[in-house]
């Protein structure tokens, strides 16, 4: 599946922030995002934040949807938690990484939110679908799309959550020509690329392996 671009963000989107750990912030939440949370909790760690976007075409994604900060060594994690509802056929959250410190990391809040966005109005994302970010990952990357992707650096563990039968997936930033190499040759033989050239999935400006 090739997915166009997400339309969420318009130019006036801001970011809100809740810091947990640094102010002893302690939030209520209710069973499902509860179970999410310490899902991520439990395979990573608590998270330090929770971001939302306060513009855009928020309103249209459920009232309790987030993007969560989760530092892990010498990367962080940002994970959704509220893409799913209750109701899908197959509820789906969706995670990328970035290194530690690097500069206009809260762009991937704005890029999990758009296809966050695309999956609850437009098409619903699964395992080997790719979506047109319409951004790049960072200013002068090539990466302007993302691939749906098993959690190969976690594994099981993370991959499924039941109950609520939540499934995790990673969204691997792509360049348009591993894109076009996925759609001639499929999912498999793209991966067997990544594996080849030892792919650096932190590095927004790596090359493209095809």
């Amino acid at each position: 599946m090739f997915a166009q671009q997400p339309d969420v963000l318009n130019g006036s989107a801001r970011i809100t922030c809740i810091f947990f750990r640094r102010w002893g912030v302690k939030v209520e939440l209710g069973g499902r995002r509860s179970s999410i949370r310490a899902h991520y909790a439990s395979c990573w760690q608590p998270p330090e934040a929770a971001l939302r976007l306060s513009g855009g075409r928020i309103h249209e994604l459920p009232g309790d949807f987030h993007v969560l900060r989760i530092p892990r060594g010498a990367m962080v994690t940002y994970a959704t938690e509220g893409m799913s509802v209750p109701t899908d056929a197959e509820p789906l959250e969706l995670h990328m990484f970035c290194r530690q410190g690097q500069p206009g990391a809260e762009r991937i809040v704005e890029l999990l939110t758009a296809v966050a966005h695309f999956h609850r109005t437009g098409a619903r994302l699964s395992l080997g679908h790719t979506v047109n970010f319409g951004i790049p990952w960072l200013d002068g990357s090539g990466a302007e799309f993302g691939l749906v992707s098993l959690p190969y650096l976690d594994g099981p563990t993370l991959e499924w959550l039941s109950p609520p039968g939540v499934r995790f997936l990673w969204l691997i930033p792509v360049t348009k020509a591993e894109v076009e190499f996925k759609k001639q040759h499929g999912l498999d033989a793209l991966e067997v690329r990544f594996e080849a050239a030892a792919f650096d999935y932190l590095d927004p400006f790596r090359r493209s392996v095809v």
